[in-house]
């Protein structure tokens, strides 16, 4: 173990201590008070995991919203709400002949379909909200780094017209890229890091307050100090909202909390949702490696601050905090993360600790890595 029994009860201490202050208490959450002035939104998607926390915020802070998707997913969501209908491949034109105050784009990956609705939307909207990501980065061996100066990926813009399928990170450049040429003085990039919280299908940060309240002996990979970034979904709603009523313009990162956050007390956060018997095994991380235990997706939310990824959980939030992003506490994201898991169907609840979800290991996996780790450190 890397951090010695004393070093580790001060750390979860402090994570006990910080649950309900993971941010600090000076920034709560804004109120649900109406807006100064109604906006008219267009939201592209809307019914996703980001969409529906979203939509629901502009409702509660007086705005007017319009959704366009496929209305295939979540159809009964919203029904008061003006849906149009239509495909990013080929069908836009239900967006015809509208206008709006401001658009949110959360559903591309194609850079094409970028283009194809900037391109539409640009002289009826003046504002274009795009959700881009951290992954756009191709540098995290500096820790602090901001928007400004951690460098992107600059892939070639021909690879559009070509149609070629670029990785998630270099398609996402040119998707902002096609933002900027379609509203040189509107657009508005978000690039949120680990996004979290109730409605997440992937799992990447559910398995820990699953996992803990399953009770037992839980594996904690790496050093106890490991830094943790992530932001709650709910979050990244309220603060895209608190954006656009700003007339806020440019790049953003959004993660979070505002204090650097260890492992050990994101771990303690989610202990604090269950009162299930159960207790912490630290595994270095060597250990772990050699075993071909993979940070970030059988260790969900971990990656060890080392080498090419030193600064991928030290980013440095002082932009995003000037523009206004509040957090709520950790304990808060884990017990509805963990309240939301309970109401899903018992076959997708049981594939999460059985191994087969896209993020976590199987609860065999687990037990057989620790009793190996106990072994060797009898």
């Amino acid at each position: 173990m890397t951090s010695s029994r004393r070093d580790f009860l001060q750390i979860s201490a402090a994570g006990v201590v910080g649950l309900g202050a993971a941010a600090n208490p000076l920034r709560l959450r804004r109120p649900h008070s109406p807006a100064q002035s109604s906006l008219r939104v267009l939201v592209l998607g809307g019914t996703g995991f980001i969409g529906p926390h979203l939509v629901r915020n502009l409702l509660q802070r007086g705005h007017t919203v319009t959704i366009f998707n496929r209305g295939r997913t979540n159809t009964h969501l919203f029904p008061q709400v003006e849906r149009l209908i239509g495909d990013r491949n080929d069908d836009l034109a239900s967006l015809r002949g509208h206008s709006w105050d401001a658009v949110i784009d959360n559903s591309a990956t194609n850079p094409k379909w970028v283009r194809d609705s900037a391109q539409l939307l640009k002289d009826a909207t003046p504002r274009y909200l795009f959700t881009s990501t951290r992954s756009v980065y191709n540098d995290f061996t500096q820790v602090g780094l901001t928007e400004e100066t951690a460098p992107t990926f600059d892939p070639d813009s021909s690879a559009i017209d070509r149609g070629e399928r670029l990785p998630y990170g270099p398609s996402k450049v040119l998707c902002e890229r096609e933002t900027w040429r379609a509203f040189p003085n509107g657009t508005l990039i978000v690039r949120p890091g680990l996004i979290i919280g109730p409605g997440d299908q992937s799992d990447r940060f559910t398995y820990w307050p699953v996992r803990i309240d399953a009770g037992g002996e839980v594996l904690a990979p790496g050093d106890p100090t490991d830094p943790v970034m992530f932001i709650d979904v709910r979050d990244l709603a309220e603060w895209y909202v608190h954006l656009l009523e700003q007339e806020r313009t440019g790049v953003y990162n959004a993660l979070g909390p505002e204090a650097p956050l260890s492992f050990a007390e994101m771990l303690y956060g989610c202990r604090a949702a269950t009162s299930a018997n159960m207790s912490f095994t630290w595994v270095e991380t060597d250990f772990l490696l050699e075993r071909e235990i993979r940070p970030y997706s059988h260790m969900p939310c971990w990656i060890p601050p080392r080498g090419d990824r030193a600064g991928f959980q030290r980013f440095d939030l002082s932009k995003s905090l000037a523009g206004g992003i509040t957090y709520r506490p950790l304990a808060v994201t884990a017990r509805d993360t963990l309240a939301f898991h309970k109401t899903r169907p018992s076959e997708v609840r049981n594939r999460l600790l059985a191994g087969e979800s896209r993020a976590g290991i199987s609860r065999e996996r687990e037990a057989a890595l620790l009793a190996e780790w106990h072994a060797l450190n009898q």
